[in-house]
């Protein structure tokens, strides 16, 4: 078909022929001789408006839609509109894309809305034959093809009594010849019968000796196969005396962990003492602040000291390493803030300032320090749990994790 341009406007609505006689073929022959190339002519009336999208096709008569075309041409659009009514037109339809079977086709006219606007009548693509050629003749050639015609009568009956002749011969030969048949369908039954023998024959060799072949084979896996069971069980004697060892040596670690869970219940309970205590020091040392301004300081640091000796008696019976500190008479868990400021009482009031000292790193702080400075400085050096509040000092992380690890346990 002619696809060199896009699909012909179509439509998939069965049409009726109210408006088939807006395009009228005309010189429609009855057949064409396939081979050759088609020319269509057509003629529009004054009801036909041609636009640019109108195409001839050629359908294969009992069509349906315009769908169903066979192949198409686009229709030429005339220069000028008015002389293009009433004025003939032609299309030509190359040999390659016109149909190869002798069924009934039609030139069709179809507008760019798919509406088919005229049809030719129904034609063949076929070879010309001797019924469609007429004849013509003289008398005297009539005579002597009446003549030709009796000669050739004379010698259809000479011809026929031949003909029966050798007819006869013809079944006599044709008896013979099927009992030769007959015979030499026979042998060749038993030499196909022979050959089918000797087939299965060397087929059952071909396959005795494959079976033979197979149970050497299969012999051979077989002693693979214990080979590898003795493996295999070589295999789980070791892993389960490897799975007796591990078991027991997790049983080992349970232990271990039963004891460092006990252990490290004993140091949380007695982080948690040493922060007690910490914060019970804290709050004293905010009153002592509070009241350092209306009495006199060497009596309260005096009665400090006195308590501190107390609270180290009370502590020293802990097994937990004491934390680091800038004096050795401290025993919290963090150091005494006041220890600098006891071992120098001696010196007079004009070593009162040293209660400023920082417990963690020793720096001292003037006497116009604020509170909140100083405590900011020293919570600068201390970790806080986030799950229980308590305090640690950064220098000592490990007592922090563990701790860490206790809640972890939990």
């Amino acid at each position: 078909m002619d696809k060199t341009s896009d699909e012909p406007p179509t439509s998939a609505v069965l049409l009726d022929n109210c408006h088939f006689s807006q395009v009228v073929f005309n010189n429609v022959e009855k057949f064409y001789v396939p081979g050759g190339d088609v020319t269509c002519q057509y003629t529009l009336t004054q009801n036909m408006v041609p636009r640019g999208k109108d195409w001839v096709g050629i359908f294969r008569v009992g069509w349906k839609t315009t769908r169903e075309y066979y192949t198409f041409m686009w229709a030429p659009l005339p220069s000028d509109t008015n002389s293009g009514t009433g004025a003939q037109h032609q299309i030509q339809f190359k040999a390659y894309y016109l149909p190869k079977d002798d069924e009934y086709y039609q030139f069709c006219y179809v507008d760019q809305d798919g509406v088919v606007r005229g049809a030719s009548v129904p034609f063949q693509f076929r070879a010309e034959t001797e019924d469609d050629i007429l004849v013509v003749t003289t008398q005297g050639e009539v005579e002597e093809l009446e003549l030709q015609n009796k000669n050739l009568h004379e010698e259809n009956e000479e011809l026929k009594a031949s003909c029966a002749s050798l007819q006869q011969q013809n079944i006599n030969l044709q008896e013979e010849l099927k009992k030769t048949q007959e015979l030499q369908n026979n042998v060749e039954s038993l030499r196909s019968n022979i050959e089918k023998l000797e087939l299965e024959l060397n087929s059952l060799r071909k396959e005795n000796k494959h079976l033979k072949e197979q149970d050497d084979c299969r012999g051979a896996e077989l002693h693979q196969l214990k080979e590898q069971i003795q493996n295999v069980s070589s295999d789980k004697d070791r892993l389960a005396s490897r799975l007796r060892a591990a078991l027991e040596h997790m049983d080992q670690l349970q232990s271990q962990v039963l004891n460092y869970e006990k252990e490290v219940e004993n140091l949380s309970r007695v982080n948690h003492d040493k922060t007690e205590q910490l914060e019970s020091l804290k709050e004293e040392n905010r009153r002592l602040r509070v009241s350092r301004t209306q009495e006199n300081p060497r009596d309260e640091n005096d009665a400090l000291l006195r308590r501190l000796p107390r609270a180290g008696e009370g502590s020293s019976s802990s097994s937990v390493p004491q934390a680091p500190g800038p004096a050795p008479e401290g025993v919290l868990l963090f150091g005494n803030p006041y220890c600098a400021a006891g071992a120098n009482l001696g010196a007079g009031a004009a070593n009162v300032a040293s209660l400023r000292r920082c417990p963690m790193c020793s720096k001292v702080f003037p006497e116009d320090t604020g509170t909140s400075q100083y405590e900011a400085h020293v919570q600068s050096h201390l970790l806080q749990c986030p799950h229980c509040s308590q305090t640690f000092d950064k220098s000592n992380k490990q007592v922090f994790d563990d701790h860490l690890l206790c809640h972890g346990l939990e």
